[in-house]
């Protein structure tokens, strides 16, 4: 037989196994078609009201509405009718409706989770909707949680959605968690992760977790199966300078979307009882190449503080723990706001405006790394990112020069900004050991520019 001749069999072979799967798959439908007809018979007697879409009193059965409904879920024979039965029983609760949490919760109500709980206390923001897609411009300043309840409920009536309009805290934690059968952790902030973690280790609740930054992604099963915890991988926080937030470092919007279908997925896995969950295992996700790698993690440790053999973790002991001190990490999202100088060192937005204004000579240094400097500036101002800022003194010595000899040898001022006012400071500080004693920090950055001299000037 030549190789057409394979290949035509082949075909054939794979084309009566999925006509079988069909008729069994029918098979099954009709079946559960009469026992639904049985069941609602014998209880019109005691109920003349049929039952609602997302009444499951009557154990797996599905009604009419919810075969025609997830009936792409039924015909796959690894999923298939007891799969839809167990999501349909299941409940899932998603912490943070951003980046991660919108796809997340749009799979989740489409493909028939049973009750959805949403936690989040932030508002829709203008800069959101390149990512968070859940949310629209017309819930603009209005809560998260109250646009993602929306949008779940126009998906698929028939899924009960809870609203936790709250910041979620070891005050609330544990008492949200229990009423869930599987947590998603869609946050992006280091006290947060641990915080979620061991409320699903003290509760015994499987934990489905996923991270976005920049190009790149990362997605785990906590706490199922006898699989590893958080803390059994990172028993110490990692250093404050490396948890950063897309609010400082960038994301583009599609990868946390990749990331946060999959947790869903991950999420539907565990809830249905199908599939192999990634307990034990982290997928990668490398955006720019276009690449997915599978990595195998390490066991669950014995010495684990939350779900070791001698662990301390307790309702109690987390109920008192302090996670940001922990962590060295705010749990708020609001931007780092640091402290460095003293009042002396440091300008107003306004002041600054009106020193300008008056036309007195000084120079603007803007320490901002050159994309973010490309995004937008204050005019005349000079870019020389933290970074190289050592290096290139001499050129913010020629620029003082320059600006002192059109004043007739009168010194000129030195100013420094950026976007938010955190690394002026740093600047400030180095410039003043470096020399450079009269150099001034404009405090908040451009940021305060926008709130307090311009209104207009784009913010980022």
């Amino acid at each position: 037989m030549d190789s057409n001749g394979v290949e035509a069999a082949r075909i054939r072979q794979e084309i009566d196994s999925l006509k079988s799967n069909k008729r069994n798959i029918e098979q099954q439908i009709s079946s559960l078609e009469a026992q639904l007809n049985q069941l609602e018979v014998n209880s019109s007697t005691v109920c003349p009201q049929p039952l609602s879409n997302g009444d499951l009193s009557n154990s797996n059965g599905l009604s009419p509405d919810m075969i025609y409904r997830y009936s792409r879920h039924l015909l796959l024979p690894s999923f298939g009718v007891q799969g839809q039965a167990n999501l349909l029983k299941s409940s899932v609760l998603v912490i943070g409706a951003g980046g991660l949490g919108s796809p997340a919760l749009l799979y989740l109500a489409a493909c028939g989770v049973g009750r959805i709980g949403i936690v989040d206390h932030d508002v829709v923001e203008l800069n959101n909707l390149q990512r968070q897609i859940i949310h629209t411009e017309a819930y603009i300043g209005k809560s998260k949680v109250e646009s993602a309840a929306a949008t779940c409920r126009s998906i698929n009536s028939s899924t009960q959605i809870v609203e936790h309009r709250e910041a979620f805290r070891t005050s609330n934690a544990l008492e949200i968690v229990s009423k869930y059968d599987v947590v998603v952790d869609a946050t992006d902030n280091a006290p947060s992760r641990y915080m979620i973690n061991d409320c699903c280790v003290v509760l015994g609740k499987p934990l489905v977790s996923g991270a976005a930054l920049g190009l790149e992604g990362q997605l785990t099963v906590y706490n199922y199966n006898g699989g590893p915890c958080y803390r059994c991988l990172f028993p110490t926080p990692p250093p404050t300078n490396a948890c950063q937030r897309c609010a400082d470092s960038g994301v583009l919007g599609v990868v946390p979307g990749v990331i946060g279908c999959l947790q869903a997925l991950e999420a539907i896995k565990v809830a249905s009882l199908v599939g192999e969950p990634l307990s034990g295992r982290m997928l990668l996700l490398d955006a720019l190449s276009g690449r997915f790698r599978n990595v195998k993690l390490r066991g669950r440790s014995l010495q684990c503080e939350a779900c070791g053999d001698d662990a301390v973790l307790t309702r109690q002991t987390f109920s008192e723990f302090d996670y940001e001190k922990f962590t060295q990490t705010p749990l708020s999202t609001g931007p780092l706001k640091l402290n460095l100088l003293s009042l002396d060192d440091r300008i107003s937005s306004k002041e600054y405006n009106e020193q300008v204004g008056r036309g007195e000579a000084h120079v603007l240094v803007d320490v901002r790394p050159s994309h973010h400097y490309k995004i937008v500036s204050l005019p005349n101002s000079m870019n020389i990112p933290l970074s190289m800022l050592e290096g290139r003194l001499p050129e913010i010595s020629a620029a003082l020069e320059k600006e002192a000899n059109k004043e007739n040898g009168s010194n000129a001022s030195l100013f420094v900004i950026c976007r938010r006012g955190n690394d002026s400071q740093v600047a400030v500080e180095l410039l003043h050991k470096l020399g450079f004693t009269s150099a001034k920090d404009i405090i908040g950055g451009l940021e305060s520019w926008t709130h307090n001299v311009d209104p207009k000037f784009p913010t980022y």
